[in-house]
């Protein structure tokens, strides 16, 4: 099942379980997730397990600000069909030029994924 989050932004807990959320809903490991936030993996385990909440201001806020919003416009884009939001993520985008998992968990195109669900 795939939701948006309300409020994610809310509280250094709030953008830390919501990163979470949508890493699940998108089937992604605390690996992936990592490289996306610019962490390690063993923080990710720390950030779910709620010992650990990313700071306000910080980098890794700002990524995973990227993150939830790049997830809520994938989520409008296929109102919320799970099946073809994973679909889209695994699939190669001749617009894109790669595949967006891969391009925001290894090529640290985040930014670029994220602008083209926008538009």
């Amino acid at each position: 099942m795939v939701f948006k989050i309300s409020d994610a932004f809310a509280s250094e807990r709030k953008i830390s379980q919501s990163v979470i959320q949508v890493a699940e809903m998108l089937g992604m490991y605390h690996a992936e997730l990592a490289r996306i936030l610019g962490k390690k993996c063993g923080d990710i385990g720390k950030l779910s397990s709620g010992k650990y909440c990313i700071q306000k201001d910080s980098e890794t806020w700002q990524r995973a600000v990227l993150f939830i919003e790049m997830y809520h416009h994938l989520f409008d884009c296929f109102d919320g069909d799970r099946v073809a939001m994973y679909h889209w993520m695994r699939s190669h985008n001749k617009k894109l030029d790669g595949t967006p998992h891969y391009l925001i968990v290894d090529e640290n195109k985040l930014q670029i994924v994220h602008d083209y669900l926008v538009r």
